[in-house]
């Protein structure tokens, strides 16, 4: 194979003939001349933090998507099938990787659930975490979100770390804004990584700790812009990353996006094909050829240094997508699924007036972040209800245990997703994935509550006069059994009718929206047992 070879080790571009057997690099030969046509073979992209479940897709059918994007190999954390299925899910998520050839290195979650907080459907204690940490196929600790455990030395949370020192496995870092003394603590543990770092600042900071910073741009967290800075200054300690991505956006691209978008902000080629293809190999030890002889044969022809076109992906010396074609089949994943909600009436999302209070907390959403704001607002108290006010963007918030047949729904209030009507409801909803639901009136709200709960799982729209659109996800209640490209396409088509016909303002409702269940994410959040301050690690009242 002549090729144009970007040799990142000595930090230089020359032909090459490389010749490939057994599925490894066996020689790589420098010539005089390559074809001017035959673009540039380097190593191929990998995504250094992903839950491969927010695509909803099994990772066989991820697979098949990412390596068109020229995506050789995940870090992925499991923890959202696991606050479902428990061990179950992980071992479930090893075994659908392992019938394709893209290189997934899954974790151990560190927090399931992820706090005391919320019902899930299942608890790992630091004896199940260190028995999957003894799994060889288990890279990993996944991202340790309870800072506050670490700062506060909780024996669990301190066991789990010690079971993957002991095991000489990364331990991955979950701590969005955490900084000064507090971010010193938290790291000194052996916590190597963080990639919840919002601000310019923040992940400086961090980095001069010597933590290795993620850059991540998901379908809801977007933190390139403020972050890209980093990778001239601590090339390497970066890595790029997606953490939540949804189909439709994995249609578009993948890490391929960061590496154009850093070279056009005047980055060092070399640095920012560092941080997208070799760091995250070194640091967490992967399995990935790095285009070195003896290396496996995992590599991608691109068309250009500026843009990346993904001409060609090769994992084992096997090509595996050519041109926008994937070569790998599509293969059908099995359904395992915990949900045993009953259909809700729309008095059950009723918000009674407890007292005199005439002003209510409000969840703020943000659009583009999975932390929220929180103000005080004025609502309308009449008839011994509290009511919203669509025509201030104050929405009703519901989260309605999936796991127990007849909870009672806890709510909120929520301003940011701007609709004129109707509601949306997800079973994505982190991490315990419980029914996460907004609307304009009980009626909307009870329609797509009631979509979800008939799917066994799912995200689902209803307009004003109740008609519900449902996209079923029923493995776990996160996955389809779909198509990757047909999932996207009912996706994009749903997200727009959120926009077109209820009028929703946001660029990712249904990610955002999975977000604001998440009691480990400032400010304020909405569990299934109630308002939580993250900031106050504690349950408010509605009431103000």
């Amino acid at each position: 194979m002549l090729v144009h070879l970007v040799d990142l080790h000595q930090r230089r571009i020359y032909p090459a003939e490389i010749t490939i057997e057994a599925g490894k690099i066996k020689q790589i030969q420098e010539v005089e001349h390559a074809p001017e046509n035959t673009g540039y073979v380097l190593p191929g992209f990998v995504d250094a933090h992903v839950h491969i479940e927010s695509s909803m897709l099994p990772p066989a059918e991820f697979a098949r998507m990412a390596v068109v994007h020229g995506s050789v190999a995940t870090v992925s954390d499991p923890h959202e099938i696991a606050n479902v299925l428990g061990a179950e899910g992980v071992m479930y998520m090893l075994a659908d990787a392992a019938r394709v050839p893209l290189k997934y290195c899954f974790g151990a979650p560190s927090c399931v659930p992820a706090t005391t907080f919320e019902t899930a459907g299942a608890a790992m204690d630091a004896v199940a975490v260190e028995e999957l940490l003894k799994n060889p196929s288990i890279g990993y600790l996944s991202e340790m979100m309870n800072f506050p455990g670490v700062l506060f030395n909780d024996a669990e949370v301190m066991a789990k770390i010690a079971a993957a020192q002991r095991l000489e496995k990364p331990v991955d870092g979950h701590a969005p804004g955490l900084r000064g003394d507090d971010a010193r603590r938290y790291f000194a543990v052996g916590i190597s990584t963080d990639h919840e770092c919002f601000t310019y600042e923040e992940g400086r900071e961090k980095a001069q700790l010597g933590v290795k910073i993620l850059i991540r741009e998901g379908s809801a967290a977007r933190n390139f812009e403020a972050l890209w800075p980093l990778l001239n200054e601590f090339p390497e300690q970066v890595m790029f990353c997606s953490d939540d991505k949804h189909p439709d956006d994995l249609v578009r691209g993948h890490i391929n996006e960061l590496a154009a978008r850093a070279v056009a902000h005047g980055c060092d080629v070399y640095d920012t094909l560092r941080a997208a293809c070799i760091n995250p190999v070194l640091h967490y030890r992967l399995r990935v050829g790095l285009l070195r002889e003896g290396d496996p044969a995992d590599f991608i022809r691109v068309s250009d240094l500026k843009d990346f076109k993904v001409l060609e992906t090769w994992i084992d010396g096997v090509q595996v997508s050519e041109g926008a074609k994937s070569l790998l089949p599509r293969l059908t994943s099995e359904a395992p699924n915990q949900f045993t909600a009953h259909p809700k009436k729309a008095a059950d999302f009723v918000v009674s007036a407890s007292g005199q209070a005439t002003e209510f907390r409000i969840i703020e959403a943000l659009d583009g972040q999975i932390v929220t704001g929180a103000s005080v607002e004025p609502l309308k108290v009449a008839d011994g209800q509290v009511w919203s006010d669509p025509e201030r963007d104050i929405l009703k918030i519901t989260v309605v245990n999936r796991y127990t047949p007849n909870a009672r729904p806890a709510m909120g209030f929520v301003r940011g997703f701007g609709l004129k009507g109707g509601a949306l409801a997800s079973s994505v909803a982190h991490d315990s994935h419980n029914i996460v639901a907004v609307g304009t009136s009980d009626e909307a709200i009870c329609a797509a509550v009631n979509a979800v709960i008939e799917a066994k799982g799912g995200i689902s729209a209803s307009d004003a006069k109740g008609n519900s659109r449902v996209l079923a996800l029923p493995i776990a209640g996160l996955m389809s059994q779909a198509d990757g490209y047909q999932l996207a396409q009912d996706y994009s088509e749903l997200d727009a009718w959120t926009k077109s016909a209820l009028g929703c303002k946001l660029r990712a409702p249904f990610m955002v929206l999975s977000f604001l269940a998440l009691p480990v994410i400032p400010k304020l959040k909405m569990t299934d047992l109630g308002l939580f301050d993250v900031e106050r690690f504690g349950f408010v009242e509605v009431e103000a």
